[in-house]
């Protein structure tokens, strides 16, 4: 085989491993962990690596897997619970009203 030939050469895919979902799912599998407060994505995308993630049972091999509704998805053998929609916090501050641990002005 010449060294073009050999670079296209593709690896087998592990029968054990979650394939990506399609373009239209849900997030990112290291966004629904960061969102869900298990670390941050590229703290997740170590967790993949060392094969410490798994969807439906399947150890995940690659973060570019899609979660969508349904999918089971654990780390460290612990069950990862839905993430909590995020909330916006609005709050109206009437002048003079210190809201500071510390006041620098006494």
């Amino acid at each position: 085989m010449t060294e073009k030939t050999q670079r296209r050469q593709i690896k087998p895919k592990t029968p054990t491993s979650p394939t990506p979902e399609a373009e239209g799912g849900g997030d990112r599998i290291a966004k629904h962990l960061a969102r869900a407060g298990i670390a941050s994505r590229r703290d997740v995308e170590r967790l993949i690596a060392e094969g410490r993630v798994s969807v439906d049972g399947a150890v995940l091999t690659t973060p570019a897997f899609k979660v969508a509704a349904g999918h089971v998805i654990t780390v460290d053998g612990k069950l990862v619970g839905a993430h909590e929609p995020s909330r916006l916090w609005r709050y109206h501050k009437p002048t003079g009203l210190v809201t500071s641990h510390k006041d620098p002005e006494g």
